[in-house]
């Protein structure tokens, strides 16, 4: 059985499915690296506009898988940090993937599994789903998924939920910023999709610069180089054809091509 299930609908959403659902899509370093091979191909693919990222069976993902664990804790320090590192490049390519994401987070996410959430751009979870970041009740931090779940929450509640490992509901994830909506199961495939309909009207490359102006524009100084650069991006970003098309299109009242494009996919 695959570790991961993939498909390409007919609107350009790439759906990648953790298919592990005996042990909660808990991953190890072999899930590691198949999905972040496949995040790498669909950041490639121009057929694909928008990734969802969900779990088969009742959970999202519980976090790390424990034989994998096992294994770790008879690592050596430098095995440990090449170890770590494979689930490094697999957040940071994620949050970098220059297509928009979300997380179908379809139940319980745990550890890693939030840090998969974290690096979501958009993430909608059904209400009975159940969160922790539980490693110190391990002895452990979650030191790899920290930049992204301290984003997503903030460094206030990242000390509350690091420090006592305790679980919190979907309801109180949507309060702390990790989750952007809350359905129940039953309208979990209804969110998702009108998410990604509204995805696809807006420009490709233009989701890639914003993606890309959101991580460089972020807890920096508003300072004469930081205007300079953001000035320098809406000018290069104007006379692109994308731009162009998009202006075009507006002035003209009618859909820019990209519109039609997705809809033909």
């Amino acid at each position: 059985m695959s570790n991961l299930l993939t498909s390409l609908a007919a609107e350009a959403v790439f759906t990648i499915t953790l298919n592990r659902p005996d042990i909660h899509n808990a991953f190890d370093d072999k899930l590691i690296a198949e999905l972040t091979q496949t995040l790498h191909t669909a950041a490639q693919n121009p057929d694909v506009r928008v990734v969802v990222l969900t779990g088969t069976g009742k959970s999202f993902s519980a976090g790390a898988d424990l034989n994998w664990m096992r294994r770790m804790a008879a690592y050596t320090e430098e095995e440990n940090y090449h170890d770590a590192m494979a689930l490094g490049e697999l957040m940071v390519t994620l949050n970098r993937l220059p297509k928009p994401t979300i997380a179908r987070v379809n139940g319980a996410a745990y550890g890693g599994g939030v840090g998969l959430i974290a690096c979501c751009d958009i993430a909608i979870g059904v209400s009975e789903a159940q969160f922790a970041l539980s490693e110190v009740k391990l002895g452990l931090i979650p030191a790899v998924i920290s930049p992204y779940v301290v984003a997503a929450i903030g460094e206030k509640q990242s000390r509350r939920y690091f420090l006592t490992g305790e679980r919190f509901s979907a309801a109180e994830a949507m309060a702390l910023g990790l989750l952007n909506e809350v359905v129940s199961a039953e309208q979990l495939d209804m969110a998702v999709n009108r998410v990604a309909a509204v995805l696809l009207e807006a420009g490709p490359v233009a989701q890639a610069e914003a993606k890309d102006l959101i991580t460089s524009v972020a807890h920096r100084p508003v300072t004469d180089s930081l205007i300079a650069d953001t000035a320098e991006r809406i000018a290069h970003v104007r006379i692109s054809p994308e731009g162009q098309e998009g202006l075009a299109a507006f002035l003209d009242k009618r859909k820019p091509n990209w519109t039609r494009c997705s809809k033909k996919s």
